[in-house]
C-alpha cells in the first residue's frame, strides 16, 4: 500500500481535482485501496507535498465512489445545483445504482454511451426502473448528452423531482 500511497502523493502535486478523484476511484475500483485506508495512509506523510489535496479528495464530506467521468461529472452538477449529495453506488433491490437519495426515495441513473445502447441493455434498464418503482421508490434517468450538454436540465428536473418528494414525505 505504502507504493501506491506515495503515488497518489505524487499525482496529486501535479493533477487537478477531478483527474485526482478518478486515480483514487480506479485504486479503489481494482481493490487496491479503499478511501478511509488511505486517509489514515496519510496521517505518516503530514509534510509531503500533495497531502492537503489528496486529503482533500479522500475527506468523507467529498469523496463519493462512481465508475465513470459521466457520474463525476452528474455529480458536480449536484454540486452546482446546491443539492444534498447522494449515496454512491449502493445496491438496491438487486440492483447496483448510481444515486441514492435514501431520506427522498430517489433513485438516478446515468446511462453512459457504453452500456445503455443495445436492445437488451435497454430492457434490462426498464426492468431496473420497474423494479424501483414497484418498491415504492422514484427512478431518474438521465443520458450521457443531457449531463454534458444539458446540466441547466438536469439540475431543474432533479430540483422538481426532489421538490415533489418532500412534499409527498412530509405530508
Amino acid at each position: 500500500m505504502t507504493g501506491l500511497v506515495r503515488t497518489l502523493l505524487d499525482q496529486a502535486t501535479f493533477l487537478d481535482p477531478a483527474l485526482l478523484e478518478r486515480a483514487v476511484n480506479e485504486a479503489d475500483r481494482c481493490g487496491l485501496i479503499d478511501p478511509e485506508a488511505l486517509s489514515h495512509a496519510l496521517d505518516a506523510y503530514s509534510c509531503q507535498p500533495g497531502v492537503a489535496r489528496l486529503r482533500d479528495v479522500v475527506d468523507r464530506r467529498t469523496f463519493r465512489l462512481t465508475d465513470s467521468e459521466l457520474e463525476r461529472r452528474f455529480l458536480r452538477v449536484v454540486e452546482r445545483a446546491g443539492m444534498p449529495f447522494p449515496q454512491t453506488q449502493q445496491q438496491l433491490n438487486g440492483f447496483r445504482v448510481d444515486f441514492y437519495w435514501p431520506d427522498l426515495g430517489l433513485v438516478v441513473e446515468t446511462d453512459g454511451l457504453h452500456y445503455h445502447r443495445t436492445p437488451a441493455q435497454q430492457a434490462r434498464d426498464h426492468l431496473r426502473d420497474q423494479t424501483h418503482l414497484a418498491a415504492g421508490l422514484t427512478p431518474l434517468r438521465f443520458t450521457h448528452a443531457q449531463v454534458r450538454y444539458e446540466a441547466q436540465y438536469v439540475r431543474a428536473t432533479l430540483r422538481a423531482v426532489m421538490q415533489r418528494l418532500r412534499l409527498k414525505r412530509d405530508a
